[in-house]
């Protein structure tokens, strides 16, 4: 790829860590930007922690700086940033800001978002840039400091969590505060537009690389469930964490007639792992469950391409947070796996019941049992759901008309940047 144009926008993307394996979304969103000719800078708030990465952040060749975690870790850095901002008098604007979200929530998480605010404006390279912020959450409140602090705008991607547990006020402030807020789902750019009227807001699905997820040559599907020694394939993608309902999964799973052949596969790490394990073994079919941990892109496609259906139990959890539209549906759906999911957040814009895959009630163990019995027992549905899915997954949700999108306001603000 040729190098980008001297006038061609800069762009710095503040992101909560990177390279993370839950986010491909975003990786590919900053694939597509550097193809579209952008040049981008990236800045994490955190160091990688996943053992793997996906030939996608390989393919990215934009720099990445890391900010400090702590402050303590690296006090010499932050003394240098505030040195450097103390003349700047976007620094004394920016404090009121930082008062104001302080009485709201007075924790050293503040401080330490402030002082991340600090360096980065420090060593940002010279020169005109637009800032990016990378969920509404943390990263949104470093670019929104650092921003102040240089005289600059910023813009947004809010995507699930961020939106369902960042407090109201502090979330319409940031939004109407920034030049404009994208984000992934119609139900999460509702909700944010009710928030802050006035703001700018705009959705645009993330979609998939198409060229990496091609269609999967399926031959009919033929297990039914009769037969022990070739049980249907069942897969679930997702962090083992309390949104993801895994526990709800494996009580449905126990539900499900004792003589059914089924087997599932679990792919993606977390916290609760241990727990769930411990479940399955509580409820008797731990021997039926193969638990993967987390794999690369290229992996995690040819579990899509082993399986016979797929299952994702989404829930909101006591603080809100929730799924929004799960990149790992549109991606099985891509394969032409009948998919089940649940009735929240942005899950029902892409599965439309019974048409291009299964919804239920999130945390009834007993619905999904029975959706579960059906893509296992019938496997004449499971093609009709997967073949709907995987066309609709091509005609509407290929990443190229969001990379566009996002292009062209990204140029937008570049004329007076």
């Amino acid at each position: 790829m040729a190098d980008p144009a001297p006038a061609a926008p800069r762009l710095v993307v503040v992101l909560k860590g990177y390279p993370r394996l839950s986010e491909t979304f975003i990786a590919q969103e900053l694939l597509g930007l550097e193809r579209a000719g952008l040049r981008l800078e990236l800045v994490s708030l955190r160091h990688p922690t996943d053992k793997k990465r996906h030939p996608v952040h390989d393919e990215i060749r934009a720099p990445v700086r890391y900010l400090p975690e702590y402050l303590h870790d690296a006090p010499g850095r932050v003394a240098r940033a505030l040195l450097a901002a103390l003349p700047r008098p976007g620094f004394w604007r920016a404090l009121p800001g930082l008062a104001a979200d302080l009485a709201r929530d007075p924790t050293r998480n503040r401080l330490r978002r402030f002082g991340q605010a600090l360096v980065m404006a420090a060593e940002m390279p010279p020169g005109p840039a637009l800032i990016h912020a990378h969920f509404a959450h943390t990263p949104a409140s470093v670019a929104r400091y650092a921003a102040a602090i240089l005289g600059r705008g910023y813009s947004i991607s809010a995507h699930a969590k961020d939106i369902w547990t960042t407090p109201d006020r502090e979330l319409a402030d940031k939004l109407r505060g920034a030049r404009w807020t994208v984000t992934c789902t119609r139900s999460g750019a509702e909700h944010l537009a009710a928030l802050a009227p006035g703001a700018r807001v705009t959705l645009a699905y993330h979609g998939l690389d198409l060229s990496r997820f091609p269609p999967a040559d399926r031959p009919p599907a033929r297990r039914d469930g009769g037969d022990a020694a070739d049980p249907v394939r069942l897969l679930t993608v997702g962090r083992a964490v309390p949104k993801k309902g895994f526990d709800v999964l494996l009580a449905a799973l126990a539900r499900l007639p004792e003589g059914l052949a089924w087997r599932l596969v679990h792919v993606g790490g977390g916290g609760e792992l241990a727990a769930l394990k411990a479940e399955a073994a509580r409820l008797g079919i731990d021997g039926r469950i193969d638990w993967k941990g987390a794999l690369s892109q290229v992996e995690v496609l040819a579990e899509y391409r082993a399986a016979d259906a797929f299952v994702l139990a989404s829930r909101q959890t006591g603080d809100g947070d929730r799924d929004g539209l799960p990149n790992v549906i549109v991606e099985a759906a891509s394969q032409g796996l009948a998919c089940i999911g649940t009735e929240l957040s942005g899950i029902p814009e892409f599965i439309r019941d019974d048409v291009t895959g299964l919804l239920v009630a999130p945390e009834d163990a007993g619905a999904l049992a029975a959706a579960l019995a059906k893509v296992i027992c019938d496997p004449g549905a499971r093609d009709r759901l997967g073949a709907a899915a995987s066309a609709r997954v091509r005609a509407e949700f290929d990443m190229a008309p969001g990379i566009r999108q996002l292009t062209e306001m990204f140029t937008r603000d570049w004329v007076s940047p």
